[in-house]
């Protein structure tokens, strides 16, 4: 049976301040991945884009406008990863803030369990009691696992959407201080950029799979572009440096391909405007070919 892929679109900037990422999901089609699947011999149906209100349309109804605003295109997600998923299709959502996650790991969870890997320069585990800019993008790994709006938590379907021992972060650098001390608690499985540079991003992903994951038959990998150093990705709204290099990550894909459990994707954080002729997209569309099975021989 032929694989199939469903690329949706997300272009929600609602959950950072910073503008561009909303042109995410074209930069992205721009850099060919539709065409880079077909290649590798997936059917490809691209669903186009979810509908996201304007920035300036929410912002009239303050706060709860963007929060509003979230929910009801994070709910959209949920339903459309949630169907991709019935129909027999790998969901590969791009975005937009890492806000959307909160709808696509919803959605490919609903009727089965699966394992998150985090690919993130940052912990996104905040609340908006420890927030230090309210950012929403900062905290779906932690309304994921049912901590903070209670909107956003119980969008979909009531309560957290996985378990702490069922997500690993990988790539993370740059936390703030109360959200470090929460991560500690958490029981979520955190590789830093230490634990790559002493161990190996191929150790790493190793036990990612085999000894967090190992009982779980599905994993959902959502990549932050930002996890990448800011000289191979650009073109990213909180670009942190020190980051993976495009080789660690490309085998951090590969190696993950290998378990074949993936049964879903995101690509979240490219922002176009702070880019380099569309270099940061690129690098993405070539990562999600690795991760689906693209390979040197």
């Amino acid at each position: 049976m032929k694989l199939k892929v469903r690329i949706i679109g997300i272009p929600m900037d609602l959950g950072q301040t910073r503008r561009g990422v909303d042109m995410g999901p074209s930069a992205v089609r721009y850099a060919g991945l539709a065409a880079r699947l077909e290649k590798l011999g997936y059917e490809v149906d691209d669903d186009g884009n979810i509908e996201v209100p304007v920035r300036e349309h929410a912002l009239k109804k303050g706060r709860d406008g963007i929060v509003g605003t979230i929910v009801r295109t994070c709910e959209q997600a949920y339903d459309q990863g949630r169907k991709a998923v019935a129909d027999g299709y790998v969901p590969l959502f791009v975005g937009g803030d890492h806000s959307i996650a909160i709808g696509t790991i919803g959605g490919v969870t609903h009727d089965q369990p699966a394992g998150v890997i985090w690919v993130d320069a940052h912990g996104d585990f905040n609340v908006p009691e420890t927030s230090p800019n309210g950012n929403i993008h900062g905290m779906p790994v932690a309304v994921l696992l049912g901590s903070g709006v209670p909107e956003l938590v119980n969008l979909g379907r009531p309560g957290p959407k996985v378990k702490p021992e069922h997500v690993v972060l990988i790539g993370t650098r740059d936390l703030d201080y109360d959200e470090r001390t929460m991560l500690k608690q958490s029981g979520i499985a955190i590789y830093t950029m230490r634990d790559i540079d002493e161990r190996g991003i191929a150790a790493v992903a190793h036990e990612a799979l085999e000894r967090r994951l190992g009982g779980l038959k599905q994993i959902h990998v959502s990549l932050d572009m930002d996890a990448l150093d800011p000289r191979e990705a650009p073109g990213v709204g909180t670009p942190a440096p020190d980051g993976l290099t495009c080789r660690e990550a490309h085998l951090l894909m590969e190696i993950l391909h290998d378990s074949k459990r993936i049964c879903s994707m995101d690509i979240v954080e490219i922002n176009p405007i702070l880019d380099h002729r569309n270099q940061t997209a690129a690098t993405a569309t070539e990562l999600a070919g690795s991760l689906l099975g693209e390979s040197i021989l």
